[in-house]
């Protein structure tokens, strides 16, 4: 059913549990898992948050993409990772496109709130996307 998976992370803990969920699906699928990451983007972080981790430059998202695609390559799943400047919404967008993906899976967090109000990844991509998205619940694990 999926070929090609596409998931969004950005150094927090809940975009970890993301990174595991599409690797459980890629691993029962077969399919390859593709990790992306954006620096640089322009973002708001709501006040008091502190799990976020804003990543300014390539070389740091590319240390990220390389230590989250440790988790699906123990499960022997094909992953091949990719690093984007700018917005993360558009980076999962473009990637998802690129590589023709079946499904793209981010994370819940930024749902609630004002972020919800001014916009967040996961409303941005279940806009976008011209494949399926699955929003999994990564807050309240």
């Amino acid at each position: 059913m999926f070929n090609a998976i596409v998931v969004g992370a950005d150094g927090s803990e809940t975009a970890r549990r993301a990174v595991e969920a599409a690797t459980r699906l890629a691993q029962n699928f077969g399919a390859t898992l593709h990790i992306v990451s954006a620096y640089d983007a322009k973002s708001f972080e709501a006040p008091g948050s502190s799990e976020f981790q804003a990543l300014t430059n390539e070389s740091d998202v590319e240390a990220l993409l390389q230590s989250l695609s440790f988790i699906s390559k123990g499960e022997a799943v094909t992953t091949e990772v990719h690093s984007r400047k700018g917005n993360p919404a558009d980076a999962l967008l473009d990637v998802a496109e690129r590589v023709g993906a079946d499904l793209v899976v981010v994370g819940n967090r930024g749902m609630k709130g004002v972020r919800r109000v001014l916009g967040s990844v996961p409303n941005s991509v279940a806009h976008g996307a011209q494949c399926s998205v699955l929003i999994v619940d990564t807050v309240s694990e």
